[in-house]
């Protein structure tokens, strides 16, 4: 079992085995980091960067309770860092999936397992290279075993890992490794609130939302 992903090296779920002490260069973030020069019809507000939190144990269980249930919204957690490859390759249907739930009532928080020192330099810079718009918090735990006993008992603390919570705070879907997006779709579209295009204009949808 992954007790820290401070480690050396860690297994992504892909079974690529990935190093700390380096980056990758190549893949999705490299593209990015290429692809960052300025536009005069891209305006500052178009590129800005989603504000990238410290987030502790207390914090995190704070995050996921979100006070009493029933809750809201449903919420979607991803776990990802710059130095995963396949937390890189799966982001941009994430970044997708923010875009199109978002307005229809889903909560979703990217938690970042970067070291610290990247808050404010990698983190951000690959954000942005997404057009990211989601939450995003970095794990600053002493050790994270914590954090994946209070998500999914069975977890190893392989990543990519995403879990969706629904109104009552209970995990009703989890996969390890890079997301499927329809799958993920399918399963957002079963929670009350959060739907389809075709759903969000039912007359059930419009009960949902004035509740």
């Amino acid at each position: 079992m992954i007790t820290r992903w401070t480690l050396l090296t860690v297994i992504c779920a892909a079974g690529v085995v990935v190093s700390l002490a380096a980056p990758a260069t190549g893949g999705a973030y490299a593209q990015g980091a290429r692809k960052r020069k300025p536009r005069a019809a891209i305006s500052r507000s178009a590129v800005s960067t989603p504000r990238v939190s410290l987030i502790n144990e207390a914090g995190f269980k704070q995050l996921l309770t979100r006070g009493a249930p029933p809750l809201d919204h449903p919420l979607l957690v991803n776990f990802w860092a710059t130095w995963c490859d396949p937390c890189r390759e799966e982001f941009p249907d994430l970044v997708k999936i923010d875009a199109d739930y978002r307005s229809k009532g889903l909560d979703f928080v990217a938690i970042s397992l970067d070291d610290v020192a990247d808050m404010k330099t990698t983190v951000p810079r690959f954000l942005r290279s997404q057009h990211a718009r989601m939450p995003v918090y970095l794990l600053d735990v002493p050790d994270p075993e914590t954090i994946i006993q209070m998500v999914d008992t069975t977890w190893q603390g392989d990543m990519p890992a995403t879990f969706l919570y629904d109104q009552s705070g209970n995990v009703v879907y989890k996969h390890k490794g890079p997301i499927k997006p329809a799958e993920l779709r399918a399963e957002i579209d079963r929670l009350d609130c959060v739907a389809s295009p075709e759903y969000a204009r039912s007359a059930r949808h419009s009960q949902c939302r004035a509740e």
